[in-house]
């Protein structure tokens, strides 16, 4: 399976980098190299660095970029390696930086991931798939106590306690193997006038793979590295899919703008604590009405930006 050639809100992350000819540029989530490609295009002398942990989505990015030859340098690691990915190759400040936090097409659509509630198969969900915790070892190995909080907490499922509680006594008889499997449980945890408003799945598979990734956690101890590894100058885009990452970015981005932690009634600002600078977006930056109608997965995204003084 190839992948799809789409990133959202590309023309205006794009737009949003303020791309310089000879600047260094990170793309954090390669994926199948949309950002990157576009990022690509636009320099000379400049190079972009694309980090991703899916080994197929490197090996998908390469073939997509061979044509900019040593313009542009791939890395499998975690975004949360950044700082240290970059040190290793001699880079110590970059000029802008893309984070686009949906799951790729190729993830959703490749049956055997097991991300999708839409196809039958194992249940894994791993964007890197050298690591070990799976979806399976969590529908199974999870406390019932655990499950409730994380579909409750990442799905933002009102029926976290009954759906972790079919799933605690489904797990009982046998262990849950498969992606239908688990479909089958939660469509009897939920009722039946709720299954009307979308598939019932689709919050639970949204929590288990968060939980899976450390997505949340990986995001929120990232965010403050990003930002110093900005040149002056520099932008972080960051695309979020649920309003969970976009809470984070959006502190994260006001607490750096504005990091001082004097009492208000003080004239002076006496704690030392400098702003490393401006949010560029005072509200999201949201899909456009064409890019809504040829992609439904982009409904929910939006972009903010944060450029370093």
């Amino acid at each position: 399976m190839e992948f799809r050639h789409y990133s959202v809100l590309l023309r205006e992350t794009i737009e949003q980098l303020h791309i310089k000819p000879d600047g260094i540029y990170v793309d954090g989530t390669l994926g199948g190299g949309g950002h990157a490609l576009e990022v690509c295009s636009r320099l000379r002398g400049g190079h972009l660095y694309g980090i991703d942990q899916d080994g197929e989505a490197i090996a998908a990015a390469k073939e997509r970029l061979a044509a900019f030859g040593d313009r542009a340098t791939l890395l499998r690691d975690n975004y949360c390696n950044m700082r240290a990915a970059l040190s290793a190759e001699g880079v110590k400040g970059v000029d802008g930086i893309v984070i686009d936090l949906g799951v790729s097409s190729y993830q959703f659509d490749n049956q055997e991931r097991g991300f999708s509630y839409r196809f039958d198969a194992a249940l894994d969900m791993r964007m890197d798939r050298r690591q070990t915790l799976t979806a399976r070892d969590i529908v199974n190995g999870y406390p019932e106590s655990d499950l409730c909080r994380i579909i409750r907490d990442y799905g933002e499922d009102r029926f976290a306690k009954a759906i972790a509680k079919h799933i605690a006594r489904a797990r009982q008889e046998k262990p849950i193997e498969t992606t239908f499997e688990l479909n089958e449980i939660i469509r009897g945890a939920v009722p039946a006038r709720m299954r009307r408003d979308g598939h019932p799945s689709r919050q639970t598979f949204q929590a288990i793979r968060i939980e899976c990734n450390r997505e949340l956690e990986v995001l929120r101890d990232s965010l403050d590295d990003f930002i110093d590894i900005l040149n002056p100058g520099g932008r972080l885009c960051v695309i979020t899919f649920h309003s969970l990452e976009d809470r984070l970015v959006k502190a994260a981005f006001r607490k750096n703008e504005n990091p001082c932690t004097c009492p208000p009634e003080f004239p002076v600002c006496v704690c030392g604590k400098v702003s490393k600078g401006t949010v560029a977006t005072k509200k999201p930056i949201l899909p456009g009405e064409e890019e809504l109608a040829q992609n439904s997965r982009s409904k929910s995204a939006k972009l903010r930006v944060f450029e370093k003084t």
